[in-house]
């Protein structure tokens, strides 16, 4: 070997994991951060935890939020619906004109969808 052209090797160089876990072992490092072990990852656990490593969950996250906001947008619409229906029902018992009081839920709901999606963007 040549002199004075390799790295210092640490025997006791000890490994930090994200988890908490950690325990010693030789390195030319004397900390080693790791962000997944035996002691976390899901083969060894058999559960599944999520680890956030370079924005992989809040990806994930943000499209689970996407598809539920649109079975929420759906669920508003039914609700707006029915409401309309109502207002119709409630006009016409009034003698008042059920196409405005549709066209007024209409635009309510026109809104809130508007509003939804500036939130989600």
């Amino acid at each position: 070997m040549k002199p004075e052209i390799h790295p210092e090797y640490y025997p006791a160089a000890r490994v930090n994991c994200s988890c908490g876990n950690s325990w010693v072992t030789g390195s030319t490092t004397t900390e080693i951060n790791v962000n997944i072990c035996s002691q976390c990852h899901p083969f060894y656990t058999g559960e599944q935890r999520i680890v956030d490593s370079v924005g992989r969950v809040e990806r994930f996250v943000r499209r689970l939020e996407s598809r539920q906001s649109a079975a929420a947008r759906q669920q508003i619409e039914a609700e707006v619906r029915q409401e309309a229906e109502a207002a119709a029902r409630r006009a016409r018992a009034r003698g008042d004109d059920p196409e405005a009081a549709a066209a007024e839920v209409m635009s309510r709901l026109e809104a809130e969808v508007e509003v939804e999606a500036e939130a989600e963007a």
